[in-house]
């Protein structure tokens, strides 16, 4: 790490020393986030054969850890899905109409709930 010299009043520290740093720290936990996340889907294939015995049971246990893996090490795509279809559907799927009597009634795609 550097310090500051402060017999060189011409020195100037800019802010991109602070973000090369937070972008490696940042580098750094989500690599070792992904690290534990792979040594617990190790263990659990593990736990899942010793438990059942069974060919099934740990490929099963396997496809399941390899979803959560990979769910994991994307997790701006699926952020980004997710965020797209909440925006797409969120606004058609419900609306305000008034009915008759000044109750406010809730209508969606073709039916009407009062």
């Amino acid at each position: 790490m550097r310090t500051l010299a402060a017999a060189n009043p011409d020195h100037v520290v800019l802010a991109g020393d602070v973000l090369d740093w937070a972008n490696t720290k940042t580098g750094q936990v989500r690599t070792l986030v992904l690290t534990v996340a792979t040594l617990m889907a190790i263990i659990a294939v593990l736990m899942a054969w010793w438990k059942t015995r069974s060919f099934v049971g740990t490929l099963v246990a396997f496809v399941l850890a390899a979803l959560v893996l990979w769910g994991i090490s994307n997790l701006n795509v699926l952020k980004t899905k997710v965020g797209s279809e909440i925006d797409d559907t969120g606004t058609a799927a419900m609306s305000v109409v008034h009915a008759p009597g000044d109750a406010p009634a809730l209508a969606g795609e073709g039916w009407r709930v009062s």
